[in-house]
């Protein structure tokens, strides 16, 4: 590994001169659904609660990240986040930290309508909700499971509550929802939340992942662009954002695509992962992680974890190497790693 000077290093950089200022923060890895790109129907074994970084050392972590490395967004992930018993509490001490960073949470929404008013109040800026489909039949299949109303639900109790704009991530399966791009789309035109369509990854448990079957960004497209009369924003305007914007009709309305596989984004990325039993991730696609755990809990200080938080993000990658043919999955699904 080359050596970096952390006395004059201040930010997650790595050596290809990308710096981290984006943290995802996984605070479980279960989740109440069983979506088939994700998991298995029976589930996953998940970390143990010895395994997991408690309240007290996520936010210590996460301090570290905004106070001393330069972060200023932080988004929790999963698993589903709304299953940590401990979350609200975690954003509002997240969110008095100085810098004060912009803190949001991707989720599924099932339970969001409980819970959309107390994240807001603990400052919650905003939330992504995964809705690969608005048809009950189609969620169960993909889902494994029939919430559909309950994440309908967590999405206008998060417009309600001011958690905006509310953000959609969808997937689509071929030969399940593919067909389907158009009505999620005008779903989310009319009640003014913002669609992402995400190219289906290889991260899933079951290894399962064929390119071949993957629903690609130009397929959505087609579908899109003439009904919809897409035309991309100024590409300018994009910076390190993962997805494509389009806008709608002449706007302002957009959609977005992130085309992770397709067309790579990796030399303007800005994200780094902690997973939830504390460790670091430098790229989605990593294949090694480097511990926080053990030394935090043997009592290093502060400026010891920043420094192996820096080190760690030096030997980051190129690229994530998907279209290579030597290209391996990550041991950990999504729902283990946080996305």
């Amino acid at each position: 590994m080359t050596a970096i000077d952390t006395t004059t290093q201040l930010g997650l950089a790595d050596s290809y001169g990308r710096v981290a200022t984006d943290l995802r923060v996984s605070l479980t890895d279960r989740c109440n659904l069983r979506c088939s790109y994700c998991m298995p129907e029976e589930g996953l074994d998940w970390l143990s609660k010895p395994e997991l970084l408690t309240d007290d050392e996520i936010v210590r972590l996460v301090s570290i990240a905004v106070r001393q490395l330069g972060v200023h967004e932080i988004r929790f992930t999963g698993g589903e986040p709304l299953l940590r018993r401990g979350l609200v509490g975690i954003v509002a001490r997240t969110t008095e930290l100085a810098p004060r960073p912009q803190v949001s949470l991707t989720t599924n929404g099932i339970g969001l309508a409980r819970q959309a008013q107390a994240l807001k109040d603990a400052g919650l800026d905003r939330v992504n909700v995964s809705l690969d489909t608005i048809r009950p039949d189609t969620f169960q299949q993909l889902a494994r499971r029939d919430r559909i109303k309950d994440v309908i639900a967590g999405l206008e109790a998060a417009q309600t509550a001011g958690l905006t704009p509310v953000k959609v991530n969808a997937v689509l399966m071929r030969g399940v929802n593919d067909q389907q791009a158009p009505e999620l789309l005008e779903f989310c035109l009319e009640r003014g939340y913002e669609l992402r369509f995400i190219e289906q990854m290889p991260l899933d448990a079951q290894h399962g992942w064929n390119r071949a079957t993957m629903v690609t960004a130009d397929e959505i497209l087609e579908q899109l662009a003439d009904r919809f009369g897409l035309e991309p924003t100024d590409a300018a305007t994009r910076g390190s954002a993962p997805a494509e914007s389009f806008t709608v009709h002449g706007g302002p309305q957009t959609v977005g695509i992130i085309a992770s596989v397709t067309r790579p984004f990796c030399g303007d990325c800005d994200r780094v992962r902690l997973t939830a039993d504390g460790q670091v991730r430098d790229c989605l696609f990593a294949r090694t992680e480097s511990d926080l755990r053990t030394p935090l809990r043997d009592g290093a200080s502060d400026e010891e974890l920043a420094d192996r938080w820096r080190r760690a993000m030096w030997k980051k990658l190129p690229g994530h190497g998907i279209n290579d043919p030597s290209f391996l999955q990550p041991t950990r699904p999504m729902s283990a790693i946080g996305g």
